[in-house]
């Protein structure tokens, strides 16, 4: 064996042999992991539902879709409240802009005569523009985003409230779904199902339940479910495997230590709150594609239950701290609660009882686990 070869065999034993080098436990990984806790609440959930309402058909097909459209909806609030949270920032706007977003669709077709496809691009470009004033205020004030968003809260519903009431003179605006119709590019990205031909061939085959003419329960995968999706992985990748991602958990962590290393922070909030302002005007925009109308009190406190399923997935409320896969199994707890009810003999005015209590066990794992990763290491 040559000198180089011994001094490299040397080294290796040296390294290997290093105590300041030691081994994570799999269980260790597991407790530093931020959607534990979601993972877990999600089991129980089901184990739950299943005992309680196993045979009546909330685990069929159609009552899948159901639990599973509700969870759709709050996951895309849930994922851009998930990244502004991280980065230690709240939007209580959110919930508001929902009604906003539905308002300026529908107000714009209905008596100015707009093509629907103009009016969706104005919505997205009027909430967008708002979350970037709401994000540019709170870092050029440093007021607390608590604050800031509380205060366009009231002022967007109360815009909404005024904007319906003086156009339609009531708080819906209603026959805004004929025009979805008219607009078949829309149509195929917000309203309706997709894959309606494939759930046939499954219920032609017997995979699916049908109804006695042969159509299929389910008609295909409602909209909404791919949005989120898309969302989702976006998101996720994006906060997992992106320099933007990283700018986000610093920013959150410490955004004076950020912005002395070169992070944009001013930059990196503005876009969070660009980002919430948009997954609430998509809730809103899929909303009137479903139901055909706009409300003026669409997405009443939706932001808090976005909050909810951020925190239940092991999000930090002080930032710095948690994932999109866990905010997403948080919105899959809420939509399997608030339909699940209905399949049992449980009085459905439980719901929000079980809802406030899992937010409390999600904070206090939370911070249990926190607690025992940072005293381990």
């Amino acid at each position: 064996m040559s000198a180089i070869q011994q001094s490299v065999s040397h080294m290796i034993q040296r390294q290997q042999a290093d105590e300041r080098v030691r081994k994570i436990s799999p269980w260790r990984v597991l407790l530093d992991r931020p959607e534990l806790g979601s993972i877990a609440g999600t089991v129980l959930v089901f184990a739950f539902f299943g005992f309680f309402a196993g045979d009546s058909g909330m685990f069929a097909l159609d009552g899948i879709i159901n639990w599973a459209k509700v969870a759709g909806y709050l996951g895309i609030l849930a994922v851009g409240a998930c990244l502004l949270m991280i980065a230690g920032e709240f939007d209580l706007s959110m919930g508001s802009m929902i009604g906003f977003a539905g308002v300026a669709v529908a107000i714009p077709p209905m008596y100015f005569g707009w093509p629907l496809w103009a009016a969706v691009l104005f919505a997205f470009a009027a909430c967008m523009a708002l979350g970037a004033l709401n994000g540019y205020l709170v870092v050029r004030t440093r007021l607390p985003s608590f604050i800031v968003t509380l205060a366009f809260m009231f002022i967007l519903r109360g815009l909404t409230l005024v904007l319906s009431t003086t156009f339609a003179n009531s708080t819906i605006v209603s026959g805004v779904g004929d025009k979805f119709t008219e607009a078949p590019f829309v149509q195929a990205l917000f309203s309706g199902t997709t894959l309606h031909g494939l759930f046939v061939f499954l219920a032609g085959h017997g995979i699916v339940d049908r109804f006695p003419n042969g159509q299929p329960v389910v008609d295909g995968i409602p909209k909404v479910l791919l949005w989120w999706a898309a969302i989702a992985l976006v998101c996720g990748f994006t906060l997992a495997r992106t320099r933007f991602g990283n700018w986000i958990y610093t920013v959150g962590g410490d955004a004076n230590a950020a912005k002395n290393v070169g992070v944009p922070v001013r930059r990196v909030k503005i876009s969070l709150f660009v980002l919430t302002a948009f997954c609430a005007c998509l809730f809103g925009v899929l909303q009137v594609a479903e139901f055909g109308s706009a409300a003026s009190d669409r997405g009443l406190q939706k932001e808090f239950e976005a909050i909810i399923a951020v925190v239940i997935g092991g999000t930090l409320l002080t930032g710095g701290f948690g994932s999109v896969i866990g905010a997403c199994f948080g919105a899959v707890i809420f939509g399997v609660v608030q339909i699940g009810i209905s399949y049992t003999n449980i009085d459905s005015d439980w719901y929000r009882v079980f809802l406030g209590g899992m937010l409390l066990i999600a904070v206090l794992f939370n911070h249990y686990i926190r607690s025992r990763a940072s005293s381990g290491k």
